[in-house]
């Protein structure tokens, strides 16, 4: 059975780019951006969401009149709770040593409700849209999202976070910290430059080629706990 796939990644930004450039596996047919999307290839098709949404009309029309795979990497949006004839993988990150952190909190974080917690995240400062990680970590430990730590100045980032200036451009930072007056347990988490979400990418991708998906939202949380990942 032929279970190679054409990839169409939608979005214009950073993220979009590096995955057009860089996403490759034994699983993928072909890479191409969303505007091509007319040079169809004899296999199915996986859509990567990665834009600001103005697509994603013509995404979910798409996707409907070709059963292809919607992979949701943009954050804010409403695909987890619409209904589709297709199925929807919603992820708020795409590294998988990430994901299997965040499935962990997910599973384990209501140990830690009745102690304090701060959560920052850093992110290269040309990011606007909402830290769909550190959101997800915020509620698997209870924490109101709002209480979430935003830093985008490259100043605090390399002299107090310790990103390399190279990696100042294209980084995700978290910090956590769990306590109270006597204790204190701290999870740091970095992920630098770009390869870590083409890679991430490609392996969410060859573990959902050759299964009979449901048409439904899919927590890649939920997939990582299953051992899909």
């Amino acid at each position: 059975m032929n279970t190679s796939v054409q990839v169409l990644i939608v979005g214009s930004g950073k993220l979009a780019a590096e995955l057009i450039e860089n996403l490759k596996s034994r699983s993928i047919a072909s890479v191409l951006p969303w505007n091509r999307k007319g040079e169809r290839l004899e296999c199915k098709s996986v859509v990567v969401h990665a834009g600001s949404g103005r697509e994603l009309p013509g995404v979910v029309s798409f996707c409907s009149a070709n059963n292809s795979v919607l992979i949701e990497l943009s954050t804010g949006g409403n695909l987890a709770e619409e209904s589709h004839p297709f199925p929807v993988i919603i992820c708020p990150n795409i590294n998988i040593l990430m994901l299997k952190f965040m499935a962990m909190l997910q599973s384990q974080g209501y140990l830690f409700r009745e102690y304090q917690k701060t959560i920052l995240e850093s992110h290269q400062a040309a990011k606007t849209s909402a830290p769909g990680t550190a959101i997800n970590i915020a509620r698997s430990l209870g924490v109101d999202p709002g209480q979430i730590v935003s830093v985008r100045n490259p100043v605090v980032q390399e002299n107090e976070l310790g990103i390399p200036s190279e990696f100042l451009p294209r980084h995700a930072y978290h910090r956590v910290i769990i306590g109270d007056e006597n204790v204190r347990i701290t999870f740091e988490t970095k992920v630098l430059g770009q390869s870590p979400y083409a890679l991430g990418l490609a392996k969410v991708i060859e573990a959902i080629c050759g299964r009979d998906l449901e048409p439904k939202p899919y927590d890649i949380l939920t997939l990582i706990q299953s051992g899909w990942l």
